[in-house]
């Protein structure tokens, strides 16, 4: 397996595992956050540059459809990510509102950190043993 995959598979695995922990442990503080990134236009266009080039990193770096399952969910991670970081910096602000109301995100939750630690623990573990 290429040293790249394995790589963005141990650094996007043990960030997405961060990110499940926090949002189930402490759940409260992270809707605040997450509201008020929503709120503040500026917090969220600097948010939406470091998406976009943290996303526009991995692809241009690994762009991999083959080989396997590992090297396919990382490219999949890094075009979801630099797709979320232009639709952030191109779409009104109002739009992401909309949708977080939208899609009840604060009852989603729990469904939503079981994903990313579902993730984070299957590109560290294949990362790592890999």
């Amino acid at each position: 397996m290429a040293p790249v995959t394995l790589f963005l598979g141990k650094l996007l695995g043990v960030f997405c595992i961060l990110i499940g922990l926090v949002m189930l442990v402490d759940r409260a503080r992270f809707l605040r956050l997450v509201d008020g990134l929503i709120r503040d236009e500026a917090l969220m266009f600097v948010v939406a540059l470091v998406t976009v080039a943290a996303g526009l990193a991995m692809v241009l770096g690994h762009n991999v459809w083959s080989g396997g399952v590992l090297p396919v969910v990382v490219t999949l991670v890094g075009w979801l990510s630099f797709a979320k970081g232009a639709a952030l910096l191109l779409l009104p602000r109002a739009s992401f509102s909309r949708f977080y109301a939208a899609m009840q995100y604060e009852r989603r939750v729990p469904l939503l950190a079981g994903m990313a630690l579902a993730l984070g623990l299957y590109l560290t573990l294949a990362s790592f043993i890999g």
